[in-house]
């Protein structure tokens, strides 16, 4: 253990003493500001992609799985003008199934207003989410459609329809190829 006195010895030596240039001969130099230097900006890397998702919208996931096939590999601004036109029923969704013929270049199709309503909601934040990662021309890679939770609806009888949307775009190559 040590003694009050050896503690108080550290505790001097511990402390530096000051010397004033005007009391001695030693000289003392004088300390220049050093000011920390900036590091270099280093820029964000620009995202490649960007991506839109939805969970749980209440539409059919059968009308959605064909509303992704008719976007595929189309810009975002086309695919949002063509799906605002299907309400009005200028523009069918080609469909699969028992359904009826529709004009036009289609085999058959039908005009789903709630799902391209919800698709064209989900197109407009993928547009900004494009402009906001610097894509200059975004084409629609990826869309897909999944089913999503089904609640039960009043009185537990009904199932209701859920769908997961999820829809990536890429800025266009160059060379003609999407």
């Amino acid at each position: 253990m040590e003694t009050k006195e050896k503690v108080e010895d550290k505790k001097v030596a511990e402390v530096p003493k000051k010397i004033d240039a005007k009391d001695s001969n030693v000289s003392v130099k004088e300390e220049k500001k050093v000011t920390p230097e900036k590091k270099p900006v280093v820029e964000k890397p620009k995202k490649s992609v960007a991506l839109a998702e939805a969970h749980n919208l209440p539409i059919s996931t059968k009308q959605s799985a064909a509303i992704c096939n008719f976007i595929k590999k189309k810009r975002v601004g086309d695919a949002i003008r063509e799906l605002e036109k299907v309400p009005t029923k200028k523009v069918a969704i080609p469909m699969k199934g028992e359904i009826p013929h529709r004009k036009g270049k289609i085999m058959a199709g039908r005009f789903p207003k709630n799902a391209s309503m919800g698709f064209v909601r989900l197109l407009k934040n993928l547009a900004a989410n494009a402009d906001y990662n610097g894509l200059t021309e975004p084409v629609i890679v990826e869309a897909v459609a999944n089913l999503g939770s089904r609640p039960y609806g009043r009185f537990g009888k009904v199932r209701r329809k859920r769908t997961h949307v999820r829809i990536l775009a890429k800025d266009k190559i160059l060379g003609g190829k999407k």
